[in-house]
């Protein structure tokens, strides 16, 4: 390999790209070699030609802004590359909406926690 080779292209060409996450960087210094891996299958979506740019991107808008990731800057970026090649607005609004769905299991587990720790709660104050 020569000096200017990397043995690490994949994380080379998202860093280049704009699409490497700054937080990944104590990772990749700890464990260049298994990072590099993650990355390399990680991007295996991308490259397959399986999906469509815009399914990929919309399922990337989708995973970032969702309740249980919440990450704005992929977000941010997974909207432009999305409006970029020409996905609309009302659909990237659409995937929004979906997304927050997940935000549903808040509900799902705190009401009946709440119901249970109020009825609790008149139990005690019945009590004293």
């Amino acid at each position: 390999m020569s000096e200017n080779e990397s043995s690490y292209p994949v994380v080379d060409a998202m860093k280049a790209g704009g699409g490497w996450n700054s937080l990944w960087d104590g990772l990749h210094e700890m464990d260049p070699e298994w990072t590099e891996l993650y990355m390399k299958m990680a991007m295996q979506p991308y490259q397959s030609g399986v999906l469509s740019p815009k399914v990929i991107q919309l399922l990337c808008i989708a995973v970032d802004a969702s309740a249980t990731h919440m990450y704005a800057p992929g977000t941010r970026r997974h909207i432009q590359a999305a409006l970029d090649i020409g996905v609309t607005p009302e659909e990237i609004l659409e995937v929004l909406k979906l997304a927050t769905v997940v935000g549903i299991h808040s509900c799902n587990i705190g009401v009946p926690i709440l119901v249970e720790e109020m009825a609790a709660h008149k139990e005690r104050q019945a009590a004293a």
